[in-house]
C-alpha cells in the first residue's frame, strides 16, 4: 500500500521511515520555496530573452534550444543562490542541518511533442535513482517552477517499489559516467546514444501517481521508486528543479529502502553537502559505497 501525505507535520525521522517504505510527501508552497522558483524564472527568463519559456520550442529550431539550456542549467546549478535556497527549504522542513546532505539542484525541462526529449533536456525513461550509483537512503525532492498539468509532470509507478525490475544497471558506474558521458549532454540533440541503466523487461505502467502541485510546491519520494518523464502533449514545456538528500546517520547505519534490483559500481556519495557547512560527507563513509551498494540486493532477482 502506497500513502500520499499532504503537508504533514511529522517529524524528519518519521519521515525517512515512510520515504524507505515507499510512501510520498507533498507540501504545499512556501515563502521559501516561491522564492526559489522567483529566483529559476528569472534565469529562464533572462536565458530565452523575452520569449515565453513555456512555449519558446514553437519559436526556434531545437539546436538553439538546446544551446541556450547548456548554458542555463549550468548557471543556475552552480549558482550560491541555488545553495543558499536549498539551506533554507531543508531547514523548514525540519532536517538537521548538521546530519542532512544535499546534492546541487538540477533544473529540468520537458519540451512538448517530442520537440527535445535528449541529451541536455533527456526525457527519462522508467528508472530508479539507485541504478544510477545513488545510495538507498537517498530522498528526492521535486517542485515545479511554472504551472503544471497531470500531462507534463514525472510519474511514479508504485507497484514496482517492492518489486525486482531486470535492468541495465550493472554496467553502470558513476565516476565513469562523471569523466565521460554527463559533460557530452548538449550534443545529443536528435538522439541520446549514451548508454544508460534502462529496463530489460516489458514494464506495466500503470497504475501510476501523478502529483501536480501549484508553482514551488515539493513532492518527496524515495530514490528506490520507479519513476519517469510523463510523455509531454500538453503543448507546454514543463521546468522544474530536483535535488536530492541523505542522512548522515542511515548513510552509516545502512538504512533506506530495500535494494531489489540495483547492481550499480561508484558512487554519488562524493557529491553530497552537508546543509551546515556545505562540506562533504566523509571519505572513509564515500569510499564504502564506491564498490557499489552496501544493501545486498534481496532475493529472487530476475536473472
Amino acid at each position: 500500500m502506497n500513502t500520499i501525505y499532504y503537508d504533514s507535520p511529522v517529524s524528519d525521522e518519521k519521515r525517512r521511515e515512510e520515504l524507505y517504505q515507499g510512501q510520498l510527501f507533498v507540501f504545499s508552497p512556501t515563502d521559501t520555496t516561491l522564492a526559489f522558483i522567483a529566483f529559476a524564472r528569472q534565469l529562464i527568463e533572462e536565458a530565452f530573452a523575452g520569449l515565453d519559456p513555456v512555449r519558446a520550442q514553437y519559436q526556434m529550431p531545437p539546436e538553439e534550444y538546446a544551446a541556450i539550456l547548456s548554458r542555463l542549467k549550468p548557471a543556475f546549478i552552480h549558482h550560491p543562490q541555488s545553495k543558499a535556497f536549498l539551506q533554507a527549504i531543508l531547514k523548514e522542513r525540519g532536517c538537521d542541518p548538521r546530519l542532512t546532505y544535499f546534492d546541487v539542484p538540477r533544473m529540468r525541462s520537458s519540451t512538448s511533442d517530442g520537440y527535445l526529449t535528449s541529451g541536455i533536456a533527456y526525457a527519462f525513461h522508467p528508472h530508479r535513482d539507485t541504478w544510477y550509483s545513488a545510495p538507498m537512503c537517498q530522498i528526492n525532492w521535486w517542485l515545479p517552477v511554472y504551472e503544471v498539468e497531470s500531462g507534463n509532470v514525472m510519474a511514479v509507478h508504485p507497484h514496482y517499489f517492492n518489486r525486482a525490475v531486470r535492468n541495465g544497471s550493472r554496467d553502470y558506474n558513476y565516476q565513469q559516467w562523471v569523466a565521460t558521458s554527463r559533460k557530452e549532454a548538449a550534443r545529443h540533440i536528435k538522439k541520446d546514444t549514451r548508454k544508460q541503466p534502462h529496463p530489460e523487461e516489458p514494464l506495466e505502467l500503470d497504475p501510476q501517481a501523478r502529483v501536480v502541485t501549484p508553482p514551488g510546491g515539493l513532492l518527496v519520494f524515495s530514490a528506490a521508486h520507479l519513476h519517469s518523464s510523463v510523455p509531454n502533449n500538453s503543448g507546454k514545456t514543463r521546468f522544474s528543479i530536483d535535488f536530492r538528500t541523505v542522512h548522515l546517520e542511515d548513510a552509516r547505519n545502512g538504512k533506506g529502502a530495500r535494494n531489489w534490483d540495483s547492481e550499480c559500481t561508484g558512487t554519488t556519495m562524493g557529491d553530497y553537502l552537508q546543509v551546515e557547512t556545505l562540506e562533504h560527507l566523509p571519505d572513509e563513509l564515500v569510499e564504502a559505497y564506491r564498490q557499489g551498494h552496501p544493501q545486498k540486493m534481496e532475493p529472487g532477482i530476475p536473472g
